[in-house]
């Protein structure tokens, strides 16, 4: 009896066992299909991580640790403040998350290249030699201002390659003129992202037609061109301001200062050492054109490489479909190569002098991935709590009514979240789809209206955000400290963005480009002289 009672309570605990089992087993197949979702997700809360980023960035005039606190802000915010499920969700997601994106490591590997092509150039004299001959042909601040802006329009394949080539190039040109390094700053971010966005061959001309389903991506993006006003004035502004020598807001202090010798006017100066390598040897304007035009031409075939134009694929679409993350990688290895050759042919450098300048390079590097990491790792926290999600449904909601004033209050839209997300392309992913399916079938002259106000809003939030990798880099570019840059910017960015959004409501209501167009830019002129009578002109020539 005893032994079959034993039996009894083995054979019901084993029973019981297995159902706990099968219990556990299908809770934890439930949990891993049921994905968390946070309290806060797709509400206003998932706009105050960046926002807390920024404002604190712009009153501290201290990037990194503002950066890490709207990180942190975020983490805190999706895991509903549980210890745990915020540092996994900071570090594994976020930080590591942002280092382990190919596309993220592709253009790491870009800057450190570019770092190090801009140090051999420095240390090979080929800066210094470009220097001298353009200040034979240059005489005046106005023409080394003019001559930046022409080359950044120029280069309008990528908005990271333009930022950091022009910066090389033309920087020993500016100081030689006494331009300040916030105002080279400007003029470098000012023609990459509004350059690149009005480029039909161009990084930035891929990602928007990527966004475009349903329709001809390419062709809505050429008709789309003439509306992009932001761009557009934009460029108007920066011309009319070299050639009027109209400075305000922090700017002009900077570029009074500039005048007299100080061309960063705060302490900071976190590429204070490279001036150190600006030796003259027996380097010429060669050895740095050469390299800039290999870099150009390895990048642009870089980029067609990765979209299939090798593989027969016509020139506009392996474009359109090309990889510029990892084109601009190969471009640059490439280019760097040659100009390593180059310098061996030449006999301006020691080969084991180039390889030093490889390590130089990242070093001057490193203040720019830092901050790139840093933003790419707050954006991994917005989209988590679902940004994206509540500002579509805003615009959606708003987007029966107002029509005509519907492209003026995308661009709004636009640039608020490519300011609180330092993202102008997930700005376009999250609009254009919306826009597309609002005026497909019904007014397809304003769907490409409000298009062009989603990418020109895009551009300006890109613009004015100091959490922006376009941004970053333009300060590396320049060697500006980079909240000076930020801080210098945005009021001319703001104006820009005024005047844009005046325009985008006569365009909302003629809805032709050759009316609205020449309404802002003459809107534009009107401001520049409006300022420079007010006392906005700086005269900073040398006497």
């Amino acid at each position: 009896m005893y032994l079959t009672k034993k039996k009894v309570f083995g054979l019901t605990a084993a029973s019981l066992f297995m159902a706990l089992a099968c219990a556990m087993t299908v809770l934890a197949a439930q949990e891993g299909e049921a994905e968390y979702v946070p309290a806060m997700y797709s509400t206003f809360w998932a706009l105050v991580p960046p926002v807390v980023a920024i404002g604190l960035a712009l009153i501290t005039k201290e990037v990194y640790s503002s950066l890490f606190v709207g990180i942190l802000m975020g983490g805190l915010l999706y895991s509903g403040f549980r210890f745990e499920m915020t540092v996994t969700h900071i570090f594994e997601d976020g930080i590591i998350g942002a280092l382990s994106d190919s596309y993220n490591v592709g253009i790491l590997v870009f800057l450190v290249i570019l770092g190090a092509m801009v140090c051999l150039m420095n240390k090979a004299g080929g800066s210094a030699a470009f220097g001298q001959f353009a200040a034979s042909k240059i005489h005046n601040r106005v023409g080394a201002q003019l001559a930046t802006i022409l080359l950044g329009v120029l280069i309008f394949i990528d908005d990271y390659f333009n930022c950091l080539t022009v910066g090389s190039v033309m920087r020993p040109v500016t100081d030689k003129f006494k331009v300040s390094r916030a105002k080279l700053a400007y003029l470098i971010d000012a023609t990459a992202a509004p350059v690149c966005i009005i480029a039909p061959i161009s990084s930035w001309a891929a990602a928007v037609t990527g966004f475009v389903e349903g329709e001809d991506g390419f062709s809505i993006f050429m008709r789309a061109i003439p509306y992009n006003f932001y761009a557009i004035l934009t460029i108007v502004m920066m011309v009319g301001m070299v050639l009027m020598k109209v400075e305000f807001g922090s700017m002009k202090t900077h570029e009074i200062n500039a005048a007299k010798g100080d061309l960063y006017t705060t302490p900071g100066r976190p590429y204070g050492l490279v001036k150190d390598e600006l030796v003259e040897t027996k380097g010429k304007v060669m050895d740095l054109l050469i390299p800039i035009v290999s870099l150009i031409v390895c990048c642009v075939i870089g980029m067609l490489y990765t979209g299939g134009f090798f593989s027969g694929t016509d020139f506009v679409t392996a474009f359109s479909q090309s990889d510029a993350s990892l084109g601009l990688t190969y471009g640059s290895f490439f280019g760097l190569v040659i100009t390593i050759g180059l310098y061996q042919v030449r006999r301006v450098l020691k080969f084991s002098e180039c390889m030093a300048c490889i390590p130089e390079g990242f070093k001057a590097m490193v203040p720019a991935i830092m901050i790139l990491t840093f933003a790419w790792s707050l954006k991994a926290m917005t989209d988590s709590l679902g940004a994206d999600v509540y500002v579509a449904g805003v615009v959606e909601a708003s987007a029966k009514g107002f029509l005509n004033f519907l492209p003026a209050i995308i661009f709004v839209v636009g640039c608020l979240l490519a300011f609180a997300t330092g993202t102008s392309w997930g700005t376009f992913g999250i609009l254009i789809p919306i826009v597309v399916a609002v005026f497909q079938n019904t007014n397809p002259q304003l769907m490409i209206i409000s298009i062009s106000a989603c990418m020109a809003g895009a551009v300006c939030g890109d613009h004015c955000s100091p959490i922006s990798d376009t941004t970053i880099m333009a300060s590396a570019g320049a060697q500006c400290e980079h909240v000076n840059h930020v801080t210098t910017q945005l009021p001319y960015a703001v104006v820009a963005a005024a005047v844009s959004f005046v325009t985008y409501i006569v365009a909302g209501f003629v809805q032709r480009a050759w009316v609205a167009l020449p309404v802002g830019i003459l809107l534009m002129v009107g401001v520049l002289v409006a300022l420079k009578m007010n006392g906005s002109g700086v005269e900073t020539e040398e006497s």
